[in-house]
């Protein structure tokens, strides 16, 4: 540390401005909408400062408004600065929430800019002995620079600062700081809207200011000055005058804090960091502010258990569990290995105990009887196993020979539905959070960081025994948010069919693939050729930098949505364009993006292709806060399925060797049937009821016609609106997908909801009852909380209300989909059957079908999905079976 104090002073909205505009806005924001690159940077910037400069007092001013005792004196001070940008919006809040988080005081004055709380606490700080450092934009800020007192100027963005004492503020401007206000109010201030004085730079203010002892020598020898720059500062010698008055900072300012009260310990509450961080979904940030920082409050202390750790001699393996680890005696478990479906390997198990003891083993060093005894614990169903991530687990121990069958908890599962929003759910991270204690982490493969055995064996102890502890903390908030049910009977049994799937994969044809692969090559290859022939010369089909040229500038298209690097170029602005302009370059572009991605995915199932000629997903449960399963290496729910190419990649999935054919089975209109359930609008009822065509039936009563007078046009725009519902779409939305104006959609929208009230009076008290209580809920109880629907901010408000709409909806879907997996994979093992489950993607689940049971099975999977929840409608279940995916389809 240093031998005075040291106060760090920061402009709050000049460098969240500079952050705003030196960050990509499209780069950063959250899934709710908010943008926060303004945010990001800031607290880069203020990470990067805290650790370098390592201050004992922080302290960040803001501006309240632009009305200021400046203002009132000159209407035009900044008047040329345009409004904030509708990105921007929000995120000074943020920054501040931000700031509460690590304990750093905040300051505004109204009737003051934030330069002049800066310059009172300069001052202060200065008398009171301190060093000071003061962050910012703002180049006023440089008459404060003092032997004392050092600026710190963004030189580029927010992330290279340079630092301007007394002789390079002096080497810079050719006058010292002290009299730099002086060679502002000559040159003006274009940033403030102070006008100088014409045909005078920088180099004659101070040359002037240097021969006349300053402004005020200036203006007594007004006369005296010479030249056209002398009658120019003679005929604006009243604007110069203003200006300095103006940029003159006020340094006597009543403050709610001195600099006394501002120190930073680093003395945090990491609670409120983790939740701010979630919120803002800033997981690298928030560890560069660990790693640089470390520190914490009392409630984060970073000790780690003292536990009794027992590593065992040959043969002790069964002793120590008969000792400590008895039938419904809960207890820690943490695998290290590979953890995944493919190689999964086991190579050290850690158990530990509820009053301190632990176990850790070497697989490796284990002698018969050990093996023995540790895969009789483990598959014994009256252990109480609690497990962090436990699927990746499971497949590491069934590699060893060894079955698990008495998890009593997985602690991911549990954190994710106390909070589905958060990014990560990562035992370390939990850990910090909820037991105030830090823990090793794991690499990618789930192997600790350790050579030696006992520094290994202690962290996979003390991981193990954090899985039991969280489990301990986040039971009875599970149960508060009502979903004890759902982790216990739904998510928790998942784990194992889930893992089930994952190891028995799905036969590939790899041939087809490889022809697919060069044909998508070929036709990408003639796509950019054809492309290229219509403007005459090659270029970059990827690259948006040069497609901007072509498109706007050779080709002067109308303009897209601009960004900060020019004219967008996504997919989506492409379409519009092409649906306006009919051109053939964009023809030509667009069909070069459709088949490089579809060349790409191709690319990614060989990559993902193994050695038993089958593809292995990973299902994740943690992922999509609506409850949804998401895989991925590959992900298969990007398998396209609505274009003849893409049904094409999926004739590559086929049924595998000793089975005779694949079996899909799917929900039909599954969100509009719990829709119809939730809602109790008797008309939609009656629609699903009738046996008729779906969507036709609902055209007809919209449009008030017979089913038999509804064409497909009619048809295609209610069907629209039917799953719009589910995803909260708005008249603008509908209108994109219709091609048709929004003033349009929004009275086919009105048609819809005078026809279907039970519908309309639904969606609207959703949102009403989610403002309420915070969160939606699913029909098996699943939660999500949506905070925003409180926020001030507009755009955040929105995108929440549209998750309150469809978070019911889609998440009531994803319940019973899993649910029927359950009672399929169940059944099929009741029924003593061969043919078993390989896939679930969406609401589809895949089967291989062993040769002779196609009936049963059939029979068996469509009473189980149709059984899956009780609804006010039937739940019908479409099935198809073939030799591929796609010939499966139906």
């Amino acid at each position: 540390m240093f031998d005075v104090d040291r106060l760090l002073l920061i402009d709050g909205h000049s460098v969240a401005y500079r952050a705003f505009f030196a960050l990509p806005v499209e780069n950063f924001s959250t899934t709710t909408g908010q943008s926060t690159n303004a945010v990001f940077g800031f607290t880069s910037m203020l990470i990067n400062v805290l650790r370098d400069e390592q201050p004992t007092h922080v302290a960040v001013a803001f501006d309240v408004s632009r009305a200021s005792f400046r203002t009132e004196e000159y209407a035009e001070y900044k008047a040329n600065r345009s409004a904030s940008p509708q990105e921007f919006k929000g995120q000074v809040e943020l920054i501040k929430e931000v700031l509460d988080a690590l304990s750093i005081t905040y300051l505004e004055k109204p009737g003051f800019e934030a330069d002049d709380i800066i310059a009172t606490l300069s001052r202060e700080a200065e008398d009171a002995g301190m060093e000071v450092l003061i962050c910012t934009g703002d180049r006023d800020a440089l008459q404060l620079v003092t032997s004392r007192t050092t600026v710190l100027y963004p030189k580029r963005g927010v992330s290279d600062l340079s630092r301007m004492t007394p002789a390079s503020v002096e080497e810079k401007y050719g006058v010292p700081p002290g009299r730099y206000p002086d060679l502002a109010a000559l040159v003006g201030e274009t940033s403030d809207n102070l006008p100088g004085v014409p045909g005078v730079g920088p180099k004659t203010a101070a040359k002037w200011i240097t021969a006349h002892d300053g402004l005020d020598g200036i203006i007594a020898d007004v006369d005296s000055i010479g030249g056209k720059a002398g009658q120019s500062l003679r005929d604006h010698l009243d604007d110069v005058v203003r200006n300095r008055r103006l940029n003159a900072l006020v340094r006597d300012l009543e403050l709610s804090a001195a600099p006394a009260e501002l120190g930073f310990t680093n003395e945090w509450n990491r609670d409120a960091i983790h939740r701010v961080f979630d919120a803002l979904e800033f997981s690298a940030l928030r560890e560069r502010l660990f790693d640089y920082l470390g520190g914490g409050d009392e409630s984060a202390s970073g000790t780690t258990l003292d536990l009794q750790l027992t590593l065992p001699g040959p043969g002790e393996v069964g002793a120590w569990l008969a000792e400590h680890a008895g039938p419904g005696t809960e207890l820690g478990v943490d695998v290290g290995g590979i953890l995944r479906p493919s190689g999964a390997r086991a190579d050290t198990v850690a158990v530990a105990t509820g009053d301190g003891h632990s176990l850790w083993v070497s697989i490796d060093r284990l002698t018969p009887d050990d093996d023995a005894a540790l895969a009789g614990w483990l598959a014994d169903a009256d252990r109480g196993l609690v497990m962090h991530d436990a699927k990746g687990q499971f497949h590491a121990l069934l590699a060893q020979g060894w079955e698990t069958a008495g998890l009593r908890a997985d602690t991911a599962l549990a954190a994710y539905l106390v909070r589905p929003d958060q990014r990560s759910y990562d035992l370390a991270d939990l850990s910090v959070r909820y037991l105030h204690r830090e823990i090793s982490a794991s690499d990618d493969s789930g192997q600790l960081a350790f050579d030696d055995d006992t520094a290994g064996a202690d962290a996979a102890a003390q991981r193990a025994r954090a899985a039991l502890d969280l489990w301990a903390e986040l039971r009875p908030q599970v149960e508060q948010h009502g979903a004890l049910e759902l982790f216990d009977n739904v998510e928790l049994p998942l784990i194992e069919v889930l893992r089930r799937m994952e190891s028995r994969g799905i036969a590939i044809d790899g041939a087809h693939l490889d022809a697919l692969h060069a044909e998508f090559t070929d036709r990408m290859v003639a796509a950019a050729q054809d492309a290229y022939a219509v403007i005459g010369r090659e270029v970059n089909l990827g690259s948006p930098k040069q497609l901007q040229v072509v498109l706007f500038d050779e080709l002067g298209m109308p303009k897209t949505k601009r960004t900060k690097t020019g004219y967008t170029t996504d997919a989506d602005a492409l379409q519009s364009l092409y649906a306006k302009t009919e051109h053939p370059f964009l023809e030509h572009l667009l069909a070069h993006r459709d088949v490089t991605r579809l060349r790409q995915t191709v690319e990614g199932l060989q990559k993902t292709v193994q050695p038993d000629g089958r593809i292995h997903t990973t299902y994740y449960q943690t992922i999509a806060a609506t409850g949804r399963l998401s895989s991925a290496d590959p992900n298969l729910q990007n398998i396209p399925i609505r274009t003849e190419s893409g049904r094409r990649i999926r004739e590559a999935f086929v049924v595998g060797e000793g089975y005779e054919s694949l079996l899909t089975a799917d929900y039909s209109q599954i969100e509009m049937r719990i829709m119809a359930h939730l809602s109790e609008d008797a008309d939609l009822i009656e629609a699903f009821k009738s046996g008729h065509d779906f969507h036709t039936v609902m055209a007809a009563k919209v449009f008030d016609r017979d089913p038999g007078d509804i064409d497909g046009g009619l048809r295609a725009r209610i069907k629209a609106m039917n799953y719009g519902l589910a995803y909260g779409l708005s008249s603008y939305g509908l209108g994109q997908q219709l091609g048709i104006t929004p003033g349009e959609a929004q009275l086919l929208m009105d048609d819809y909801f005078q026809t279907f009230g039970g519908v309309r009076d639904y969606l609207a008290g959703i949102v009403d009852e989610a403002r309420q209580t915070g969160f939606t809920e699913t029909i098996m109880g699943r939660r999500r909380y949506l905070p925003d629907l409180q926020s001030d901010n507009r755009q955040r408000r929105e995108m929440a209300e549209r998750m309150a709409l469809n978070a019911p909806i889609q998440g009531s879907a994803a319940d019973i989909i899993k649910v029927a997996m359950l009672g399929v994979e169940a059944a099929l093992t009741d029924a003593g059957l061969r043919s078993r489950m390989l896939l679930q993607v969406h609401d589809e689940l895949v089967l291989d079908v062993a040769r002779g049971e196609e009936e049963r099975v059939e029979s068996l999977v469509r009473e189980q999905m149709a059984s899956a929840a009780s609804l006010s409608v039937p739940l019908d279940v479409s099935v198809g079976h073939g030799r591929s995916w796609h010939e499966a389809g139906h």
